[in-house]
């Protein structure tokens, strides 16, 4: 672990994702191509963000079950758009216990046919209805080309599953876990600001009515989904006979939503935030929110006052600052230094004997490396002293994403300005183009229709392809 180790940026910046993948300890590969290994390092920050998620979807009224792994193949089958979306991505299984199986089985990539048939038992009444599902689980989709968090064979997430009795309310949970949800913890925990809205026909989900999404912007200037949410309409109820009796005693289908993110939102959280020394975190996700790194030097009696005087200062922070003393006595003070900022510790704390003659220690904190970040405060009140400093990091690091996204976000009023700007960053333009014409620019720049944003602008504009008025305007940008 070392940051000459890490590619700069500005190099190569690819290698240098990978770099800090493999040097902050996130994950390693496995002996599968595409499956990753998440280590201790990488896992424990993703139970942050399953933590934090959790909280919210449960406050929003849904409840945990769990599916099975594998699902019959004529599942699948029964939805012909869902089917057709997911094909090439699909695993199956066709062998078990040394014989043929009568029927395939498909190791699941996404859950809703299985869930649909568990729905359209549960289903019966009106008073079943709202039916709010959520479940943590892995899913394995065939992707070619793989890179650790951002697109792997297999991957954790949740995927939230539910059913209502009409479709505005199937739309109010759509949007409401959009904003509610997955918009608050990207940005409040994560620390990474997002653009909230629709996705075009050629984006959304297979067999669904409308996808919503959050999208982000990393700092090579491409966009990042960071979170889907699907009105799924009626077409999963028909295909999986998901129906209730009304309150008039008719027999009508539901209407279901369905919404998920991964641990593709680890790879959001590197490329958003960290930089050329390694992994920069926001406190609020962190592992370890502190480090106290003891500079020990001189006879036993000297490292043993320095080390009881670290105690001495944390006491009673436990279940306030999630801390860690490095009182490792087998390495040097300049290698847990490197160590702890590789793996993007947003505060570290040195002490020493002078330290403790003068009653101070040594604030050092991550988003600001080098001297620029390391400051003398006084002892006493330590603890009120770093609990201001976290919250301070945690706004810093989300508005440091603002203003850069900010400034690598350009308006197109033509399509060559588009294909100009679009090599830097997000283009905002107006455009009410059909699917051929969102392939063809995506031909020609590598450039997608990232999200229609919910705020627009209140005059209309000239469409950059077709030269129509239009009140549509879209965010372009090439993407992850």
């Amino acid at each position: 672990m070392a940051k000459e180790n890490i590619t700069a940026r500005s190099k190569d910046y690819s290698q240098w994702y990978l770099d800090i993948v493999e040097q902050a300890g996130m994950s390693e590969p496995s002996g599968v191509r595409g499956c990753m290994i998440i280590k201790p390092h990488g896992y424990a920050i993703w139970e942050f963000i399953v933590s934090a998620l959790d909280a919210r979807i449960k406050a929003t009224g849904h409840v945990n079950a769990y599916f099975p792994l594998l699902i019959p193949k004529s599942y699948l089958m029964k939805e012909a758009d869902h089917v057709e979306g997911f094909a090439p991505e699909v695993a199956e299984v066709t062998r078990g216990g040394g014989k043929e199986l009568e029927e395939p089985l498909v190791i699941r990539p996404t859950s809703e046919t299985i869930i649909g048939v568990s729905f359209a038992r549960w289903v019966r009444s009106w008073r079943d209805l709202p039916l709010l599902i959520n479940q943590w689980a892995n899913v394995m989709r065939w992707e070619m080309r793989t890179r650790p968090f951002l697109r792997t064979a297999e991957f954790l997430w949740q995927e939230g599953h539910t059913a209502h009795a009409t479709e505005e309310q199937a739309e109010e949970e759509t949007l409401k876990v959009l904003t509610e949800v997955y918009a608050d913890m990207v940005e409040n925990v994560m620390a990474i600001p997002v653009h909230r809205g629709l996705k075009t026909k050629n984006e959304t989900f297979p067999g669904a009515l409308r996808t919503y999404a959050i999208e982000a912007m990393m700092q090579d200037g491409k966009a990042l989904q960071a979170g889907t949410s699907h009105n799924l309409g009626q077409n999963f109820a028909k295909a999986f006979e998901i129906k209730y009796a009304s309150e008039s005693g008719t027999e009508e289908f539901a209407w279901t939503t369905s919404w998920g993110v991964s641990t593709r939102l680890i790879g959001a959280l590197i490329m958003c935030h960290s930089d050329d020394d390694g992994l920069v975190l926001p406190p609020a996700l962190a592992p370890v929110q502190v480090v106290i790194v003891p500079i020990m030097r001189g006879s036993d009696e000297d490292k043993a006052k320095v080390l009881q005087a670290c105690r001495d200062l944390t006491a009673g922070w436990a279940g306030k600052i999630r801390f860690k003393l490095d009182d490792r006595d087998n390495e040097q003070f300049g290698y847990k230094v490197n160590e702890w900022e590789v793996k993007g510790v947003p505060v570290r704390i040195e002490i020493g004997p002078k330290d403790i003659e003068k009653g101070t220690v040594v604030l050092a904190r991550r988003d600001r490396p080098g001297k620029e970040g390391k400051s003398f405060v006084p002892q006493e009140g330590l603890a009120d002293t770093v609990l201001a400093l976290l919250d301070e990091i945690q706004t810093t690091l989300y508005q440091r994403a603002l203003k850069f996204r900010e400034e690598h976000t350009f308006d197109a009023a033509t399509y060559e300005e588009l294909k100009e700007k679009v090599e830097n960053g997000f283009v905002r333009a107006y455009f009410d183009g059909d699917s051929e014409d969102e392939k063809r620019i995506q031909e020609e720049t590598k450039a997608t229709v990232r999200v229609i944003p919910f705020d627009q602008p209140s005059e209309p504009g000239l469409c950059i392809v077709s030269g129509r008025s239009t009140n549509q305007q879209v965010i372009f940008a090439r993407s992850y």
